[in-house]
């Protein structure tokens, strides 16, 4: 059975989330249950549209010693459906949105779910950012 899209993947803050996404090394987009999800070639480390309810929205795998901290921050929020204990949701539609912060959480994500080959990649493009 096909599900129903959740969310216009062409609205422009899908279309924002995609381009921090794809912007990782292999990452890749595929539609699954109505709504965009983004890969670390197939373990996923964003889905777009946490709910029905919360179409512009995204959920994402958070580093263990900041998950306590996300949680208490109003602005994140438990998914449905996912592992409370390391995914979060955050709502992409509200005028505090720090798309900085949603940048350095994706790439969280992503270190998350990626292999060491990807890893490479990535730590190659930032350097900095090897020791997270």
């Amino acid at each position: 059975m096909e599900h129903p899209r959740v969310v216009d993947p062409r609205h422009p803050l899908v279309e924002r989330v995609r381009a921090v996404c794809l912007a990782l090394p292999e990452a890749v987009e595929v539609e699954a249950w109505g709504r965009p999800t983004f890969r670390a070639a197939k373990p996923i480390f964003v889905h777009v549209s946490a709910s029905m309810e919360r179409p512009l929205s995204i959920v994402l795998k958070t580093d263990p010693d900041e998950h306590h901290a996300l949680v208490q921050d109003s602005r994140f929020f438990g998914p449905p459906y996912y592992d409370r204990g390391r995914w979060v949701g955050v709502d992409l539609d509200q005028p505090d949105t720090d798309w900085e912060l949603l940048a350095e959480l994706i790439e969280t994500s992503y270190r998350q779910v990626a292999n060491r080959r990807q890893l490479t990649a990535l730590d190659t493009l930032r350097p900095g950012h090897a020791d997270r």
